[in-house]
């Protein structure tokens, strides 16, 4: 797969990323600017993750049936006009409903950019592309925060949504020009009626769930840290709400590089391989976690080590769990995708929401999520490994 595609399905697959890191800062203006109160404005974050989980699945049929241009086109049409629609929200109201439709438009750059990678490579290379994919999502929560506090200071919280809105023009023009139909050739296209059918057909695949259960729950730990690192780390050990950032980018930094460095080692070992090592490491860390907050130490370094780790280490299980997942869906790459996604946001909003139930005043309920996902994810990848071997082995018989 050369560079420009590539370039172009980070761009794609930044929206989501972008969408929620971009505007964060903004929360306090938004607040004043409607007369309410950021657990209001909170809301606009809660209706586009339900967008993303939602609107997944119906791309993912689309993509099957039309191909992958043209549902893409029309998704990053939506997300434009969605976002023109959010800078100019009369009341919080609108700007939730605009948020939604937002949502929409974006998610059909997740589910389409995987689809067109499993469309073009084998299961080792769709691994590598997913890796090089990563320093989107790594990067965004790094830099989409600094961008976005400096533009709402100058111009306005409004600024934030006009900026997304010249990003998708962007990205369609990119599209539109540079990315052609990946759809493969000799495959049929797959009816819209039986949508629910080849979903049913993905579930009952253990091997696909597997994997897909496997990122979806590590990814849930994750989710698991950003619900409950705030606290964490300002209210109950007292860091300056300005230094947050870089304790938050320095665990992104080590998810970068983790993911990096996969791209390299595939050379060498299969994606399976890689994770069947890498998800002992993740659970190993989220033990480690669980026994530092159950101590209650004063200081906060000995729980930000094994934190770093997992979260570094989930730079080379979610690309491999992608590509495991993704490998020879052939014309179903779009609802094999789109079921991908939805999983793993499902599974992670439970997650983070279950940090919110556990909130004891101490960081044993982040440690608790993170650890049951590293236990339940090192289970489920080794049972789907042994599906995986046994399918082989009757494959040759």
């Amino acid at each position: 797969m050369n560079l420009r595609i590539i370039l172009i399905l980070g761009a794609l697959s930044a929206f989501a990323p972008l969408a929620i890191d971009f505007y964060l800062p903004g929360f306090p203006a938004m607040a004043s600017a409607f007369a309410t109160d950021e657990k209001h404005i909170q809301l606009t974050l809660a209706v586009y993750f339900a967008g993303l989980a939602i609107g997944q699945l119906i791309y993912g049929p689309l993509a099957d049936r039309f191909g992958r241009r043209v549902p893409l086109l029309s998704g990053v049409t939506l997300f434009t006009l969605a976002s023109f629609a959010c800078a100019y929200a009369p009341s919080l109201e609108w700007l939730i409903g605009a948020r939604f439709v937002q949502a929409l438009g974006g998610c059909a750059g997740m589910v389409i950019s995987r689809a067109v990678v499993s469309d073009k490579c084998d299961a080792v290379g769709s691994a590598k592309v997913y890796s090089q994919l990563m320093l989107v999502t790594g990067l965004a929560p790094i830099l989409a925060p600094l961008a976005g506090g400096l533009m709402v200071g100058v111009w306005g919280w409004q600024s934030i949504f006009l900026a997304l809105s010249l990003f998708s023009v962007m990205a369609a023009i990119a599209v539109a020009v540079g990315l052609p139909e990946t759809f493969p050739a000799g495959q049929p296209r797959q009816p819209l009626s039986g949508s629910l059918r080849r979903y049913g057909s993905l579930l009952s695949d253990r091997v696909y769930l597997g994997y897909a259960l496997t990122g979806g729950i590590s990814i849930a730990g994750m989710f698991a840290y950003i619900a409950g690192s705030p606290f964490v780390f300002i209210k109950l050990y007292g860091v300056p709400a300005e230094h947050y950032g870089w304790l938050f980018g320095s665990n992104a930094a080590g998810f970068i590089l983790v993911a990096q460095l996969n791209a390299r080692l595939l050379a060498k070992r299969g994606p399976a391989f890689l994770l069947s090592r890498t998800v002992w490491v993740y659970v190993a860390a989220a033990l480690t976690l669980l026994g530092i907050a159950a101590l209650r130490t004063e200081a906060l370094w000995p729980l930000l080590v094994p934190l770093f780790i997992c979260i570094a280490s989930l730079g080379c299980i979610l690309p491999n769990t992608s590509a495991c997942a993704m490998s020879g869906q052939g014309a179903r790459a779009g609802s094999a995708s789109a079921l991908l996604g939805c999983i793993q946001f499902g599974v992670a909003a439970g997650a983070a929401s279950l940090v919110g139930v556990l909130h004891d005043g101490t960081a044993m309920p982040m440690a608790m999520v993170i650890c049951l996902c590293g236990v339940l994810a090192v289970t489920i990848a080794m049972a789907t490994q042994r599906l995986q071997r046994a399918r082989a082995v009757q494959a040759q018989v």
